[in-house]
């Protein structure tokens, strides 16, 4: 069988109990690294478990997904998630590998805690999201604004909506590719810092008035880990704010609040006389 395991979001603690039963008795345990990171390396992951790990990357899910699912329709193989592993549409399509295979690969997915649901902690109420949106990392000739769209559909409706933010986990050079060779960029992840300044370019570029500068959002990073912070201000305040190590999400505020969030949520206000008054001119009573 292939078991799809989440390891929450923190570090090797989080595995639940049933994760880890599993993890110790599996043939081979693959870890998925690219579509989201823990706050530890694999080298902790490996003692802790008592098994040695093999990193999956993004090459290896997509191109090679073959010598992941070896054997495992009469062995049982585990591959590690960051978080649930329904977070990412990576996962379910290999579950969908396997149930074309030949002969068929039986699978079980044990789930965990993961961002869609750790952003609770900001205190905004989980049942007035949006749908959720990925921001890509910008380039001097690629800056793709489709993203605002699924914003601007969110806001229209009241509800926040959460931005994944992108990482780069051994992720190949483009020039290194076009001259024949293949060379893997140093790994990037991207900050609420530069996340909120490029959804003000976006914003400028598209002048639509779903989110201006003045707009309310929250900067999460290291959800659920032990030094988890969340600060919460306007988009152009969130430009210059130090969150600290990866990984980081935002969370743009919809107007359908209730007063219990803006209780909860003004304690992690960069200014609270900024945040009353945006949020008594753009919330309030919205």
């Amino acid at each position: 069988m292939l078991y799809l395991i989440g390891l929450g979001l923190a570090d090797e603690r989080d595995i639940t109990v049933k994760g880890l039963e599993i993890v110790k008795k599996a043939e081979r345990v693959y870890l998925e690294a690219y579509t989201a990171i823990l706050l530890v390396d694999k080298e902790q992951l490996e003692s802790y478990y008592g098994r040695p790990i093999i990193i999956a990357d993004r090459e290896m899910v997509e191109s090679a997904s073959d010598d992941i699912l070896a054997g495992a329709d009469t062995a049982d193989i585990a591959f590690l998630v960051v978080g649930d592993p329904f977070s990412a549409t990576t996962h379910t399509d290999l579950l969908l590998r396997c149930r074309t295979s030949t002969p068929p690969i039986p699978t079980r997915a044990i789930p965990n805690a993961s961002i869609l649901t750790a952003v609770g902690a900001t205190g905004l109420q989980l049942y007035a999201f949006g749908q959720t949106v990925s921001m890509v990392f910008f380039t001097d000739n690629w800056k793709p604004s489709s993203y605002y769209d699924r914003i601007r559909e969110n806001a229209s409706l009241g509800l926040h909506t959460l931005l994944l933010l992108d990482i780069k986990v051994r992720e190949p050079s483009l020039e290194a590719l076009a001259r024949g060779r293949r060379v893997y960029e140093p790994p990037r992840f991207m900050t609420v810092a530069q996340c909120c300044a490029q959804m003000l370019e976006t914003e400028a570029e598209r002048a639509e008035g779903v989110y201006g500068p003045d707009s309310l959002a929250a900067g999460v990073a290291r959800a659920g880990s032990e030094d988890e912070k969340i600060v919460v201000g306007t988009l152009s305040q969130l430009c210059d704010v130090d969150m600290g190590r990866p990984l980081h999400s935002v969370v743009l505020l919809g107007r359908r609040t209730h007063d219990m969030e803006r209780e909860f949520i003004r304690e992690f206000a960069v200014d609270r006389d900024v945040f009353d008054r945006v949020w008594k001119r753009d919330y309030e009573g919205k």
